[in-house]
């Protein structure tokens, strides 16, 4: 059986095969994008392939839609697979739940080689073991009840249960030290006897992982430093059933300011799915988690170069420069290269990621017209130096597609209107009633409608006419177009907004006062 495998998994495409392996228990984790991240990185370096695998022989935790969410996150991120559930491969099926009959043959091997026995103990029988051990101050671990016992023996015994589980026999000379491709020699507790078979058939983790990176061919096991006391089991395994080790690499932990690890119950940012529904780029969030654990590279003048795309990841990717010291997980760093995308992004592209969060908080509808479309590509350009998240495109956005008699102005800036709010609204009606918005030439592409000349009226009317400073004069201006205390640039803001409807809320704010 193993020898077959070997040979059938040696003919596989690809010299280098790495793999990502996520159980599906709830929202996907942000530390799965950031596993899949660094093995792809390196799979890509060595133009090897990549492998999504479910890993859900946890029934209890398995959660509805979890394993879908984890496709559309991981490709949303652009972090995409070779081989998985969805598209298939030579290793088929990558769900660990349909290679049950898989792991069987390999679990009778362990029984019959002596590596392996059955443990009829109760759930109620290890509680109460593990309490003994530890009001007597022992190392918790099974204590070989049933090891060498046939069931009518064992039946004799307290704590009986009649579905065992499989269990590993631990030698005492265990192997406990292993090469680590980031961290180079590592020691590693003595294990006990872990379950490798539950009493519903299913796998546990440490089997299943060994056997399907061996049945797949995985030549790089990449996965978090919470793995490595977990490594003398799964290299046992490796000795026992006679298949080649594969390399190990285990990545730092990502940890809150307080150097505790991040976890899905304290931290919402630790689901992959918030960084999407809070606003966060797809580029900046890979750019974020690879700078993480892996030091940027350097310009010509030796400074750091902080923003980089996969492709720049990638072309150097070694990994003897990961960091093994848990990275912080700094939201401001996060924040700071969003912005960075943000404004990087062409005008309409930018404008196209807004899309759905403005069709989300009822701004635009789900077919917007040709006219709403060119308007928003012109709102875009004005607020794209505003943004750190798209999130924040709607309060901007809003006044542009509201109905000038429903436009609502903010408690804040009608409070601060100010005493000569009145004479600054009527000064400015008549000031830009003067402005034709008639267009001219062939194609009518021209009007004196412009935020140049709307700003030299404004200025000449009000400032210079009322004597009143630029800072306190379009206060009111800026209220009655947006309904707020801050907003786009004005000027370029009424351009947008047209005469018609620049004046008719001038009009219903100057109504109020």
């Amino acid at each position: 059986m193993t020898e077959k495998r070997s040979e059938s998994t040696s003919k596989l495409p690809g010299t280098v095969r790495l793999r990502v392996a996520p159980s599906p228990t709830g929202d996907p984790h942000v530390g799965t994008a950031y596993m899949a991240l660094f093995n792809l990185a390196f799979t890509r370096r060595n133009h090897g392939r990549f492998l999504l695998r479910i890993e859900d022989t946890d029934r209890v935790r398995l959660r509805e839609g979890s394993e879908q969410q984890v496709f559309d996150t991981l490709n949303w991120l652009g972090l995409t697979w070779d081989e998985g559930p969805d598209i298939g491969g030579p290793c088929a099926p990558y769900r660990q739940s349909e290679r049950l009959d898989t792991y069987r043959p390999y679990v009778d091997r362990l029984i019959a080689d002596g590596h392996a026995y059955h443990c009829w103990c109760t759930p109620e029988r290890l509680t109460q073991m593990r309490e003994r051990q530890q009001e007597l101050k022992q190392p918790t671990g099974y204590d070989r009840l049933c090891y060498g016992k046939t069931v009518a023996q064992r039946r004799e015994l307290p704590g009986f249960s009649e579905t065992p589980v499989v269990r590993m026999f631990v030698p005492e000379d265990a192997p406990l030290q292993f090469d680590d491709l980031i961290r180079g020699t590592v020691n590693a507790p003595r294990p006990d006897d872990q379950v490798i078979l539950k009493a519903d058939g299913f796998p546990t983790y440490h089997l299943a992982v060994v056997v399907d990176d061996h049945e797949m061919g995985i030549t790089h096991v990449v996965r978090g430093e919470e793995w490595i006391s977990s490594t003398p089991k799964h290299i046992l395994l490796y000795q026992w059933l006679g298949i080649e080790l594969p390399k190990f690499a285990h990545m730092p932990l990502l940890r809150n300011e307080n150097k505790s690890k991040i976890s899905k119950r304290k931290n919402p940012w630790a689901r992959l799915t918030w960084f999407r529904e809070s606003g966060y780029l797809p580029e900046a969030l890979v750019n974020f988690l690879g700078l993480l654990a892996y030091p940027p590279a350097s310009d010509a003048d030796g400074n750091d170069v902080e923003v980089f795309d996969f492709a720049d990841f990638t072309a150097n990717f070694d990994w003897s420069k990961v960091n093994p010291v848990g990275p912080i997980f700094d939201l401001k760093k996060l924040d700071w290269l969003n912005g960075v995308y943000i404004r990087s992004l062409e005008v309409g592209e930018l404008a196209s990621r807004l899309l759905p969060f403005l069709k989300a908080d009822g701004i635009l509808d789900d077919n917007p017209s040709l006219g709403e479309l060119a308007r928003l590509r012109s709102v875009t350009e004005l607020i794209q130096t505003r943004m750190v998240h798209l999130t924040e495109a709607s309060a901007l956005v809003a006044p542009f597609f509201a109905p000038d008699d429903g436009l609502e102005i903010a408690q804040d800036a009608r409070e601060g209107l100010g005493e000569s709010a009145a004479q600054v609204l009527d000064a400015a009606s008549t000031a830009l009633g003067n402005i034709s918005d008639e267009r001219s030439g062939i194609l009518g592409s021209d009007s004196g409608w412009t935020a140049a000349a709307i700003e030299q009226s404004l200025r000449t009317a009000i400032v210079e006419g009322m004597n009143i400073k630029a800072r306190f004069a379009f206060g009111p201006l800026r209220t009655a177009v947006s309904g707020q205390r801050i907003s786009p640039p004005l000027f370029e803001s009424m351009e947008i907004l047209g005469k018609t409807s620049t004046l008719a809320r001038l009009d219903a704010l100057r109504a109020t006062l």
